[in-house]
This record gives C-alpha cells, sequence and structure tokens, in this order.
C-alpha cells in the first residue's frame, strides 16, 4: 500500500496532521490512547475499500501542542467538530477508538446529521463504580504496553523510535500524547457520556477486544443499552483495549462488513 498523503490544518492557531490514503467512500479515524506516531495496517486494510481520513487530534502525535489551550470538555468536543469539518468528514462515516473513540461519540451524539454511520473501538467515557476501568496514568510505564494491547509488542513498535533517528522530539511526543488524554479524561475516563448516548442516531457498532485489561467488556452492554436503534457488539478475540493493533485485519473487516 503506498504511503498516505500527509496535509495539515489549523485548529486554534496550531497545526493539525492529516493522512489521507486509499479510494471510495470517506471514512475517518480518530486515534486512541497515545494517538499515532506512524502509519499502521489497520489503516491499510480500510484503505482497501475506502479513502481513509485520518486528522491527529490536538496534542496527539501530529498534533503539536493545541491540546495547551483546551481548558474544559466542551473546548474539547468543539475542538473535534472543528477537526471533523476541517478535514472534510461531515456527514462520512467515522470510526474511533478508546479515546478517539469517546470524542467520536460526543460528536455523534451533538450533531447526528453530520455522522452517516459509527464505529467505536472500546471508547471512553463512562465510569462503573462496580466495574472499574483501569486508570492507565497510574501505571508503571513497563506495564502499559501489556495493558494497551493484548500482544504488548503490538504497542512497543508503535511507538519505537523510527529506524535511523536519534531525535529528542520523538519522547517528547509520546508523552504529550498521554497528557492530552489526561487533560480530557483523567483520572477515571469518566465524562458523564452517557447523558448524551440517546442522542445518538446514527447506526453504530461497538467493537471490544476479547482481552481488553482497559475497558471492561460490560461497557460495551452500558453503551448498546445507551445509544438509540440497538448498536451491534462485535468481540475480536485474542484482541486487547486498542484491538486495531493487535488483530488489525479482522477489525478492519468487522467495520468493512458491516459498512457494506
Amino acid at each position: 500500500m503506498p504511503e498516505p498523503r500527509t496535509s495539515s490544518i489549523e485548529l486554534n492557531g496550531f497545526s493539525c496532521r492529516v493522512w489521507t490514503a486509499g479510494s471510495g467512500p470517506t471514512i475517518g479515524f480518530l486515534a486512541g490512547f497515545g494517538g499515532l506516531p506512524r502509519w499502521i495496517p489497520f489503516l491499510d486494510a480500510l484503505a482497501r475499500e475506502r479513502t481513509v481520513i485520518v486528522p491527529s487530534l490536538p496534542g496527539f502525535p501530529g498534533g503539536e501542542r493545541g491540546h495547551t489551550v483546551l481548558d474544559s470538555h466542551l473546548d474539547w468536543v468543539l475542538a473535534v467538530r472543528q477537526l471533523v469539518h476541517k478535514a472534510g468528514l461531515d456527514g462520512a462515516d467515522l470510526v474511533g477508538s478508546s479515546a478517539g473513540g469517546s470524542l467520536a461519540a460526543e460528536f455523534a451524539a451533538i450533531w447526528p446529521h453530520q455522522v452517516k454511520r459509527l464505529a467505536l473501538i472500546a471508547p471512553w467515557g463512562l465510569f462503573d463504580e462496580a466495574d472499574p476501568a483501569t486508570d492507565p496514568w497510574a501505571q508503571r510505564a513497563p506495564d502499559v504496553p501489556g495493558l494497551m494491547c493484548a500482544d504488548p509488542a503490538c504497542w512497543e513498535a508503535l511507538k519505537a523510535p523510527p529506524e535511523g533517528q536519534n531525535s529528542p522530539e520523538w519522547p517528547i511526543e509520546q508523552v504529550r500524547a498521554s497528557e492530552a488524554a489526561a487533560r480530557i479524561f483523567w483520572p477515571l475516563g469518566n465524562t458523564k457520556l452517557e447523558k448524551r448516548l440517546p442522542l445518538i442516531t446514527a447506526p453504530t457498532l461497538l467493537i471490544w477486544g476479547g482481552e481488553d485489561r482497559i475497558v471492561p467488556r460490560s461497557y460495551a452492554d452500558k453503551f448498546a443499552h445507551g445509544i438509540s436503534g440497538k448498536p451491534e457488539i462485535r468481540v475480536i478475540p485474542g484482541a486487547g483495549h486498542l484491538a486495531e493493533l493487535d488483530k488489525p485485519d479482522e477489525v478492519a473487516a468487522a467495520i468493512l462488513e458491516w459498512l457494506r
């Protein structure tokens, strides 16, 4: 698959990277915890049938320091609205994972006519005291790969510096991505999203990794109960929280099959 085309859009005075690849009907992707420091096989799999547009969230890799001016949850949701519009994703199918899944759900709830169909991969935004999600910011650094992915090597490959480069900016960008997510979700990932789930009218697919160690499988049922229209739930065996890293072909196939 050819390298994605890279462009940028301005958001609140900061640049946000936009990747585009493939052909066919447009689908957008909002990345999960840690963002996307590099293009991943999951996006290649989607691009075999779709034009895939991947805007970077502020503060995530490719998003410069735009998170520093977002001081409230409303700021973040409005930033996503601008990001979707400027990236050319108005009215398109939208996929979001983890942190990006929560923001995709917020967008679909508040601007329902701007999302054709919605696929959410283990989204954040809810909290159940009886079955709490794992706080990724409270973990020892060596434990994070095994929490994000069933195969820790998948997370490590995502975050590994490019070969032949020894730039101090690379590790700074990775820490910045965690900081950006914390500005939205710390400490418990709870944004009271359950109050807005009934406003989502787009047909919705919920995807959960069978070995998700961050957001319990029970949260899929909570999302399905809250969203209008009886969303479909698909569990991907052998995948962790960022299922698109562990099982890129399987997750992409589930989404593309559902969209047909």
